[in-house]
């Protein structure tokens, strides 16, 4: 090939607005339409954020909710001085800022650090810049939420109820599960929507945990920012727009579980 014909491939390739794209992006993940007013491909609107962003909530809302209903279910029935301790313990990611969240988990699973170093070296298992990073990230932001709601709807559980049941001999599980839980149901439900709702918008860990790579660490949230960051006011809109709707979806399923509550109160 001719020096000449060199430099004109690599004025081509340099003038590709995706090459970038390209380079980090599966190339499974790249699809092309054709647009009917010329023969020129442009990429396709690529939905692996909504479907990263579902799935990465939908697990996280699965941990936090067994694990927020256990520690509220203990925490409930402890001494007011270390119910106390533990709910500033439990709660304090709520209030703390997402970045310091960050920087925390970083601290524990970053690959340099005792923990992630030995996940590397035992399982060959990398914990930050893969798409389960923003598992951990929201895990930590979401569990607040479950927590307090579930912790509020024991409280309000009638202990006249458990004794009664105690005297007909039932177990400590059974009471749990089939009398204390269906009469919490309505704040169980709340906090896991509270806390699914959470963990898919959550940006400020999640990013510094996992980063952003297109087609494999991409969330809704990191794909705002990292459009708008790029001018592309019009994807970026889109994302939004998605935001909103699933936002809207889930403060509306939220009051209808308050008033649901409120009417099984009154009843």
């Amino acid at each position: 090939m001719s020096p000449t014909a060199t430099v004109e491939k690599r004025v081509v390739e340099d003038a590709d607005p995706y090459k970038s794209l390209k380079l980090h992006t599966p190339h499974s993940k790249l699809h092309t339409q054709t647009n009917p007013k010329s023969d020129a491909k442009v990429p396709a609107m690529d939905l692996y954020p909504l479907y990263n962003s579902l799935r990465v909530a939908a697990i996280s809302c699965v941990i936090v909710f067994f694990a927020g209903i256990f520690f509220a279910h203990y925490v409930a029935k402890l001494p007011r001085t270390i119910k106390g301790i533990l709910d500033v313990v439990l709660t304090l990611p709520l209030v703390l800022p997402p970045t310091v969240v960050g920087y925390f988990l970083l601290r524990l699973f970053g690959p340099n650090r005792v923990f992630g170093a030995w996940m590397m070296s035992a399982f060959h298992v990398r914990l930050t810049m893969v798409w389960y990073s923003a598992i951990f990230a929201s895990v930590v932001v979401a569990f607040p939420l479950m927590y307090r709601t579930a912790r509020g709807a024991f409280e309000s559980f009638d202990p006249t109820l458990r004794a009664s049941a105690q005297t007909l001999g039932l177990s400590n599980s059974y009471i749990f599960w089939r009398i204390q839980m269906p009469y919490c149901k309505q704040g169980i439900l709340a906090g896991t929507v509270l806390a699914f709702a959470r963990a898919l918008g959550e940006y400020g860990a999640t990013s510094m945990i996992a980063g952003y790579t297109p087609g494999r660490t991409a969330t809704i949230s990191t794909t705002v920012y990292q459009l708008w960051r790029t001018n592309d006011e019009k994807g970026a809109m889109f994302w939004v727009l998605i935001n909103l709707a699933i936002s809207t979806v889930v403060l509306l399923s939220v009051n209808m579980l308050e008033a649901r509550q409120k009417k099984a109160v009154k009843a």
